[in-house]
């Protein structure tokens, strides 16, 4: 059954078996540093949901996605499609994707979080079968240009992971969120933007 989100001006459709639009997703696209023009690429894009979200906050993205699932990847070009948007999803493994190294001003990605082995389950879509953490920051660092940004949301508890896999691909960590249900409960989701070939030094937001 096909399930519908509206998001601002754009319309988001999913059929099941393709992961559906949560939170994380909606908090990654509002933190995100984007400006108009740029050149956009989500890495496991699943339906487009980022790239729909992305588009509604500037205007005249060049818009890219990576999905290794196919029946996601074809998900994702009808929505840009039925939104009249013009962009490329390409259906394969982004740690392989021909794309230009360099190319990109802003990279983003709602990656799985838990590792092979972590004691988490779920599939590809929430454990690192298909693409580890350390791939993932590998490809970020090769496709966003320098002076590029790469913004990605995860598990507060793997923090270190985080940075550690940025640093080793010339990403450094400049701006980072954590987000919780209420203020009675632990940070539930890390948000962190880094800027390809920056200088030390990280900003840590509230709100």
């Amino acid at each position: 059954m096909k399930k519908t989100e509206q998001l601002g001006p754009y319309t988001l459709s999913w059929d099941s078996g393709v992961f559906p639009l949560g939170g994380d997703a909606l908090a990654l696209a509002a933190f995100s540093t984007v400006r108009p023009g740029w050149r956009v690429c989500d890495l496991g894009t699943g339906s487009g949901a980022l790239l729909l979200l992305l588009a509604g906050r500037e205007s005249g993205l060049s818009l890219t996605g990576v999905e290794i699932d196919s029946l996601s990847a074809r998900t994702a070009r009808e929505n840009l499609t039925a939104n009249r948007l013009s962009g490329e999803i390409i259906a394969g493994d982004l740690r392989t994707a021909s794309l230009p190294a360099g190319g990109f001003d802003l990279v983003v990605s709602n990656p799985p979080y838990f590792p092979v082995g972590g004691g988490k389950s779920g599939g590809p879509a929430r454990s690192e079968e298909c693409c580890c953490l350390e791939e993932l920051c590998a490809a970020a660092g090769r496709l966003a240009k320098n002076g590029g940004r790469f913004a990605l949301c995860h598990r507060p508890e793997r923090l270190a992971d985080v940075i550690c896999a940025l640093r080793a691909n010339r990403l450094e960590p400049k701006r980072m969120k954590l987000l919780s249900h209420s203020p009675e409960h632990p940070p539930s989701l890390l948000l962190l933007e880094a800027v390809k070939q920056g200088r030390p030094g990280l900003r840590v937001e509230t709100g």
